[in-house]
């Protein structure tokens, strides 16, 4: 790599998201102090986002995508429109700090088996997300959904949960793809992000997978972000719930045994059960229609 070289390539990916993407580029440009090479790729977003990049972001690389192709096959376009060794993915509703990517960039440095490395993410406000976890399965995601629900709630306990989970850097199984530097020859080892995750889940599995190829993954409190949790699945609430669905079920179909995938299966049908029963009781026809959405895509015809 000559002195010129980007050493970090930024992967954003966009949908609809003009006044957040100007946020996060603001605060890439305020706060990272090594050679970086930038590609904003926009999935189709309707509000501008990509014209607003080219005006204010010059440096910046801009992939119009005609439709929307999802988050995997998205952040597989803009690696390979990049050549730095190390690939930042960060959502365009998270900002960095002060030495959030150089930090990142010096833990993939110290350890040449690190593959991929994850900081700590905090709301706007300051309260912890819960940015690490184990594998899913039936019983590791109890706990973490009870965890994730109780941070959201603010209850102390969860709070100090998920700070002790936080406050050390550790190997988790999978970090945040809300905020992940990976080694571009870990990416390559493994084929990338696999593009049929269309939204979520994507970033356990491909930690997964990395973890399987021999690559550590990391989790660093010693870099944080802020990240607007949940403004993505504000935009289309309900296409964005029946992708983590969609995304639920290929994971454990990948990587959990039959007991647990008909676990899996036999819970979202009586989820929408429950969601057709409380349409058709309330004459609510957007929940009925999530719910018949859920039921269709359960038995294998959505």
């Amino acid at each position: 790599m000559s002195p010129a070289s980007p050493s970090v390539a930024v992967v954003l990916v966009s949908f609809n998201a003009k006044d957040a993407l100007a946020a996060c580029l603001d605060s890439l440009t305020r706060y990272v102090g090594v050679s970086v090479e930038t590609v904003v790729v926009d999935n189709a977003s309707a509000d501008g986002s990509a014209d607003q990049v080219e005006a204010r972001n010059p440096g910046v690389q801009v992939i119009a995508n005609p439709v929307n192709v999802g988050f995997a096959r998205a952040c597989n376009q803009g690696v390979r429109a990049t050549t730095a060794p190390r690939i930042l993915f960060l959502n365009p509703d998270a900002t960095v700090r002060a030495g959030t990517v150089e930090v990142l960039a010096a833990r993939l440095d110290a350890a040449p088996d690190v593959g991929a490395v994850g900081p700590l993410t905090r709301d706007p406000d300051g309260t912890i997300q819960v940015s690490t976890g184990p594998d899913l399965n039936p019983s590791t995601e109890r706990k973490q959904r009870r965890l994730v629900r109780g941070v959201r709630r603010r209850t102390p306990e969860a709070l100090r949960t998920a700070e002790a989970r936080h406050a050390r850097e550790h190997e988790p199984a999978w970090v945040s793809g809300a905020c992940l530097m990976a080694r571009r020859e870990a990416l390559d080892a493994v084929g990338g992000f696999d593009e049929a995750f269309f939204l979520y889940e994507e970033d356990a599995d491909l930690c997964r997978r990395l973890r399987g190829a021999g690559w550590r993954v990391v989790f660093t409190p010693a870099a944080e972000i802020r990240h607007r949790l949940g403004e993505s699945m504000a935009r289309l609430p309900e296409r964005a719930r029946l992708e983590y669905h969609r995304s639920h079920l290929r994971y454990y179909r990948k990587h959990n045994g039959l007991l647990a995938r008909g676990a899996l299966r036999l819970f979202l049908l009586g989820q929408a059960v429950s969601g057709l029963a409380r349409g058709a009781l309330f004459a609510d026809d957007a929940a009925w229609r999530e719910a018949r959405g859920l039921a269709r895509l359960v038995l294998g015809r959505g």
